[in-house]
C-alpha cells in the first residue's frame, strides 16, 4: 500500500453512487461526485461511467491524473490511445456484468419466442378470444447461434444448454468448443433459428448484420443484440421484419444512445430496453467495486486486473 499520507483524489465522470465507491477507498483516498475545474486539475483517478466521453481535451483539463478506470469493458468513447500516450492506464472491468447480460439475452429471447408483447396487450385489451391467433414458440431443440464466444457468448452457451437448445457459436479470436464451432458467421447465421451477439464494435464489424446476411438468415429467425447497437443495420432489420423473414427483434444497445426513433421500434415483434441489461444492482456494484479496486492498484503501483489495449 502507498505510504504516502497526502489526500489522493478520484474524481466520478458521469453518475456514480458514493455507497457503492467509498468502502474501497483507502483512509486518504476521497471520492468527488460532479467536480470542479479546480478537483479536475488535482485528480489523480478518475471512474468513468459508459456514457461519459473521455478525449485530450477533458485530459488536457486533468494534468495530474494517473488512471482512468471504466466502470465495463467498452471504450468507444475513451480515446485510449491518447491516455496511453500520456502514461495514463485505462483500467476495465471484465466479467463483473456477464450473467446479468446472458440472462438479459434470454430474457429479450423468451419475450419473442412467447410473443409476452402480443399477449400483454391482448389480454390488457379485453381480447381473450382472440388468443387463437398468436403463435407461441419453444426454446427447446431449437438452434442458437452465439456471434461471440467470449465471457458473455461463453455464458449464454451455457444457459442455453439448460433449455434444452443447439449451440453453434462462431469467434474469429476466441477459443470455440469444436461441438459448437463454425466455420464462420454466414454458416452461423444459415444454421440457427435464433441469433444473438456479443462482439465489440470495430471499423471492420460495423453493420455486421445487414441486408445481406439478414438474407441468409433462416426465414422466421429471431435477432437479439446486448452487445454494440452498431452491429446491426436497423434499416434493412426493419425490411426484414416487414417482410416476415425476421420474426423477431430484441434490442438493449443503439446507435447513438439515447437512439433516435426508428420505425422498427413500433413493430408488434420488437423488444426494447434502454441498454440495462448488464446494469442490475449486482452487477453496478460488482463492476464499480473492480473498476475502483483497480484504480486503487495503479495509485499503489501494482498492476490491475485488466487494462485497455489502444
Amino acid at each position: 500500500m502507498t505510504t504516502t499520507t497526502s489526500t489522493q483524489l478520484f474524481v466520478g465522470l458521469g453518475p456514480l453512487d458514493r455507497e457503492l465507491v467509498d468502502p474501497y477507498l483507502a483512509e486518504n483516498q476521497q471520492l468527488v461526485l460532479d467536480p470542479t475545474e479546480e478537483q479536475l486539475a488535482v485528480a489523480e483517478a478518475a471512474i468513468v461511467r459508459a456514457a461519459f466521453t473521455v478525449d485530450a481535451a477533458l485530459l488536457d483539463r486533468m494534468p495530474t491524473l494517473k488512471v482512468l478506470a471504466r466502470t465495463g469493458v467498452g471504450t468507444d468513447l475513451v480515446d485510449v490511445a491518447e491516455a496511453q500516450r500520456r502514461g495514463i492506464p485505462v483500467v476495465i472491468t471484465p466479467g463483473s456484468n456477464t450473467v446479468s447480460v446472458a440472462e438479459g439475452v434470454f430474457a429479450h429471447l423468451l419475450s419473442l419466442v412467447k410473443r409476452l408483447p402480443t399477449l400483454t396487450c391482448l389480454v390488457r385489451g379485453g381480447r381473450w378470444n382472440d388468443r387463437g391467433a398468436v403463435t407461441v414458440g419453444d426454446l427447446e431443440g431449437a438452434t442458437l447461434g452465439v456471434v461471440g464466444f467470449g465471457r458473455i457468448g461463453r455464458k449464454v452457451a451455457q444457459i442455453a444448454e439448460a433449455f434444452d437448445l443447439q449451440v453453434r457459436a462462431y469467434d474469429p479470436f476466441a477459443d470455440v468448443p469444436e461441438q459448437y464451432r463454425c466455420a464462420g458467421i454466414d454458416e452461423l447465421l444459415e444454421a440457427s433459428d435464433f441469433v444473438t451477439l456479443h462482439l465489440p464494435l470495430t471499423a471492420e464489424n460495423h453493420h455486421l448484420i445487414d441486408k445481406s446476411r439478414l438474407a441468409g438468415m433462416r426465414a422466421g429467425s429471431i435477432l437479439v443484440n446486448c452487445s454494440r447497437g452498431a452491429l446491426i443495420d436497423l434499416d434493412a432489420a426493419h425490411a426484414a421484419m416487414q417482410s416476415g423473414h425476421l420474426a423477431g427483434l430484441g434490442l438493449d444497445v443503439f446507435d447513438p444512445e439515447p437512439p433516435a426513433y426508428h420505425p422498427v421500434f413500433d413493430h408488434a415483434n420488437t423488444v426494447l430496453s434502454p441498454h440495462l441489461m448488464g446494469f442490475t444492482d449486482r452487477a453496478m456494484a460488482l463492476t464499480i467495486r473492480a473498476a475502483v479496486e483497480g484504480a486503487v492498484a495503479v495509485l499503489d503501483g501494482r498492476a490491475p486486473a485488466a487494462v485497455a489495449a489502444s
